[in-house]
């Protein structure tokens, strides 16, 4: 029972992700790297903000932490944030690149891929224990995105290249358990913008006079970004990253449902049989914990 909270700030994160189409869909005709730019530097001011105003003692707290610690260890924990911020950056553009050029479905295949990406990569680097039934579940899901990708393999191209940096990132935050959450965060957003900034000048569009775009833009900042991230994070602070990667799957069941109920992208039976197979070895890799939820 104690992980409940865990798992509903797993659950809360992943379902508002899967309805990101719904922001994100209207802005189609804004380019790519203008919804990123905008997107990265409204959450990194909004965050830098909060974190002066109403963090300051926790801040000072986390910088006396990090500089008792060894030599090699701030070494290590500069080199995991600034990739952390790397990866994330990625996932970022990847994923409004395909959601506005490719395909919704893409983007869902993509979060379908991420958990079993995860729970490989948890398993060798994590040492996460997997019992028989989980591994079962990591099978399911493989052959449920096989099955989808028979029917577009430049989707699967893409649709692995946000699966994979994405779960590099879950993995990688299971070394920062002993900093805030919050402040961990602000950290990879800043760091995302510093990296975004020299682009700016030269790969941004004019500038936008259309207020519908901002307000969707912080709409995405703050309920798209920083709100899921969060929870995220904490549920990474109390289950593994292999059980936050199978239920990252509710995220790409949802966005499937919209791709074919509110976009209207062609819906085969062999995809249907595939999302079903995939949600399927979510409810199996999660079955033990499942079962003492409802006893308790």
């Amino acid at each position: 029972m104690n992980n409940l909270k865990y798992y509903l700030a797993a659950i809360t994160a992943f379902t508002l992700w899967g309805t990101f189409s719904l922001v994100l869909k209207p802005l189609h005709s804004f380019a790519s790297s203008d919804i990123l730019f905008y997107r990265v530097f409204s959450c990194a001011i909004i965050m830098t903000v909060v974190s002066l105003l109403f963090k300051r003692k926790t801040l000072t707290e986390n910088l006396s932490y990090f500089k008792s610690i060894s030599k090699k260890s701030k070494r290590d924990l500069i080199v995991l944030n600034i990739g952390s911020s790397i990866l994330l950056t990625a996932n970022w553009f990847s994923f409004i690149y395909v959601m506005n050029h490719v395909s919704v479905r893409a983007t869902s295949v993509a979060y379908l891929v991420c958990p079993i990406i995860t729970t490989i990569l948890a398993y060798f680097l994590l040492k996460d224990k997997l019992s028989k039934l989980q591994w079962l579940s990591v099978f399911l899901s493989l052959a449920g995105c096989i099955l989808l990708s028979y029917a577009n393999m430049i989707d699967m191209f893409y649709s692995s290249l946000i699966g994979f940096t994405y779960a590099a990132y879950l993995v990688s935050q299971n070394k920062n358990k002993q900093f805030d959450k919050f402040l961990i965060l602000n950290f990879h957003i800043l760091l995302s913008a510093l990296i975004l900034l020299p682009f700016f000048p030269a790969y941004s569009g004019s500038f936008i006079t259309d207020f519908k775009f901002y307000v969707y833009i912080e709409i995405i900042a703050v309920m798209y970004t920083i709100v899921p991230l969060l929870l995220n994070l904490f549920a990474l602070s109390g289950i593994s990253s292999s059980k936050v990667g199978m239920i990252l799957n509710i995220n790409p069941i949802i966005a499937f449902a919209l791709s074919g109920i509110v976009y209207h992208e062609p819906l085969g039976a062999l995809q249907i049989f595939a999302y079903a197979l995939i949600f399927l070895a979510v409810i199996v890799f999660n079955g033990k914990e499942i079962i003492s939820f409802r006893k308790t």
